[in-house]
């Protein structure tokens, strides 16, 4: 580590070698045109090897993956094994399997309203209008802090609330 700040756009950028592969277990998978095969949440995608890697990984798009392939958790894997489990992995201890991805999906969806507030700050924004999204951002951060706690869930589906009722009003901001 360098000791340097990160920015939040490094922070929403996904680094699959410091997770531990929590898109391919957390969320579930529909057959579709996305995913060749059905999976429930919670539940290791039967392609992941032992060390949590893809075995289909080059072929993914070809072999009917191309959910995979889209899919961005904008950072939120490896902020949940770095900082909310400090390191550890379900890989290594099985049993933090369930709440690990618990962890995750509470924040994806922190992750994804960051990203919004994000490039909203590349608009021409007012002062108060900047001002409302740090304080957003800030209450994001909070629920990111306390990712595997039960009631974190409820919280970020509140504000997730609020910022869609918010961002409508920037829209003036777009022709500037």
């Amino acid at each position: 580590m360098t000791g340097r700040a990160v920015t939040s756009d490094e922070r929403l950028r996904p680094d699959c070698s410091r997770c531990a592969a929590l898109c391919c277990v957390a969320f579930a998978f529909e057959r579709s045109a996305d995913f060749a095969l059905e999976k429930a949440a919670g539940e290791p995608c039967p392609n992941l090897d032992a060390c949590g890697g893809c075995r289909i990984y080059a072929r993914r798009l070809d072999l009917g993956f191309g959910g995979c392939v889209q899919h961005d958790c904008h950072g939120a894997g490896q902020r949940v094994v770095q900082e909310t489990f400090g390191g550890r992995s379900w890989l290594a201890e099985p049993d933090l399997l369930g709440l690990m991805s618990s962890a995750f999906a509470t924040m994806w969806e922190v992750h994804k309203l960051l990203a919004l507030l994000a490039a909203a700050r590349r608009l021409p924004l007012p002062p108060e209008t900047a001002a409302e999204i740090g304080r957003f951002e800030a209450r994001l951060e909070a629920v990111a802090a306390d990712a595997a706690e039960p009631a974190a869930r409820g919280r970020v589906e509140m504000l997730s609330g609020e910022i869609a009722a918010f961002l409508p009003s920037l829209r003036a901001l777009l022709g500037r």
